[in-house]
This record gives C-alpha cells, sequence and structure tokens, in this order.
C-alpha cells in the first residue's frame, strides 16, 4: 500500500534571514550596562523591535550573573533571542535558547564621552550587526531606488549593495546598505552603510539631521557630529576607525 506523507494538516517549515544584532557584554557588567543606556538615550529607538542575539563566548560569568543580565537587558526592552557561545552550564529552561554558526559582521563601536573614566577604554565592542545569509565581503555593484519617502518606523534593508532614496529619510526610519547610501533630500533617520563588511562604502545626503550615521561598523550619534555639518549638503566615509566627512558644493 502506497501511504500519502503529506495533507492538509501538514505543517509547512521554511527558512529564512533576518537581520539581528548582537550584544558583546564586558565586565564589570554594571559598566556595560551604563554604556549601553548612553549608546540608547543618544539614539532612541535603536533597539526598538529589533532581534538580539547575547554572546557571552569571552564572559567570565556564571548561571546567576546571566540570568540577571537578562533580566537587564529586558527592561530595557532588549529582545534576547538566543545566546552565543555560552557552555551548557549557564542555560536552564526559560532562557533563550543557544546559538551558533552566525558569520560575524563588522563591530559598532559605542563612542565613550570621556574614554580616561572607563575600565576598559578602548576595548569596548557594544553592538553588532549579523547577516545570516553568506554575503563576501567585496565592492557591492548592485543597488536599489527608493522612489518615495522612508516614514518613521520603517526600514530599508539591502546587504548586496548601493541605496539611493530620492525623498527624504523620517526620524525613526533607517537605512541599511551593504554598499553606498544615497539621500537626496534631508536624512533625519538612521544610515548605515558597507553593513557586511564594506569599508570604502560612502553616505551622501543632500541635507544632514540624522540621529545616527554608521560606516563599516563604526559609528556617530547625533551628538557627535560637527554642527557645521548640521542641515548641510555632506558626504561620509571611513579612514581606519574614523567617519570623516565634507560638505558638498
Amino acid at each position: 500500500m502506497t501511504k500519502v506523507l503529506t495533507d492538509a494538516r501538514s505543517i509547512r517549515i521554511k527558512g529564512r534571514s533576518f537581520l539581528a544584532l548582537v550584544l558583546s557584554p564586558e565586565l564589570p557588567l554594571d559598566w556595560w550596562l551604563g554604556r549601553l543606556d548612553d549608546l540608547a538615550s543618544r539614539s532612541a529607538g535603536f533597539f526598538l523591535g529589533r532581534p538580539v542575539v547575547l554572546d557571552v563566548a569571552d564572559l567570565e560569568i556564571d548561571r546567576k550573573q546571566l540570568k540577571s543580565l537578562l533580566e537587564e537587558l529586558g527592561q530595557r526592552n532588549v529582545r534576547v533571542m538566543g545566546i552565543e557561545g555560552g557552555r551548557p552550564s549557564l542555560f536552564e529552561p526559560g532562557m533563550p535558547p543557544a546559538m551558533k554558526g552566525g558569520r560575524p559582521a563588522p563591530d559598532f563601536e559605542v563612542p565613550e564621552a570621556n574614554p580616561a573614566e572607563s575600565p576598559n577604554a578602548g576595548k569596548g565592542k557594544a553592538a553588532a550587526p549579523v547577516i545570516t545569509e553568506e554575503v563576501q565581503p567585496v565592492r557591492a555593484t548592485a543597488s536599489i531606488i527608493v522612489r518615495e519617502p522612508v516614514r518613521s518606523g520603517q526600514s530599508v534593508i539591502f546587504p548586496e549593495g548601493d541605496v539611493t532614496v530620492v525623498g527624504s529619510v523620517a526620524s525613526g526610519a533607517e537605512i541599511v546598505a551593504g554598499g553606498s547610501v544615497h539621500i537626496y533630500g534631508t536624512l533625519r533617520g538612521r544610515a548605515l552603510a558597507g553593513s557586511v563588511g564594506n569599508a570604502s562604502a560612502r553616505i551622501f545626503c543632500r541635507r544632514l539631521e540624522a540621529e545616527l550615521l554608521a560606516i563599516d561598523g563604526v559609528y556617530k550619534t547625533a551628538e557627535d557630529m560637527a554642527p557645521n555639518l548640521r542641515g548641510q549638503s555632506v558626504q561620509l566615509w571611513l579612514e581606519g576607525d574614523s567617519i570623516m566627512a565634507e560638505r558638498l558644493n
């Protein structure tokens, strides 16, 4: 007899790739959480609605400390979808699942107001985007064009190449490109260029009012930007670990 292996009640399971952030805590945890609060306060909505992976591979903590850290992140509305690099003894029922196999992308370095006050100055890495599909870190040639303004709460994510917006990007919106970002209007939200390891990517905008800018994982928030660039037509690029900027004539 031939048996039918599928029927109307079968469950369909699919694979899908999403953009996530990786948080790599450092000791002491109170200091690290303070830096996280500083980033969140200077870029409203940075963690809002984003899946987060907690990387504890290099963190010497026990289960009690991990539970406390998860509670602290939960109070900050940081949604931890999984824990990477944790030894089995750290986990217990109710915790986010263990994860492995992620492909790392460049880190977002958290800028410090006064590095001399930091117990781990120069070594902090707070959040890194992870693309769960394999993308070669070469200069991208593909591009997409968005022919209307990007409204608050919207995200345009294109890791394959450049993103051009024929219009403005509102506060609370974001553009994430594997290549360069071109905004032919006012940039009030967030623009992240070179998101999969393209240090030659650039950001161009007709009027700079951005909440956050990032190139190849190095970023600046609004408070870090030179006042004379606000409201100007600007291009930004990366030199070493510094974002450079100049006005466009």
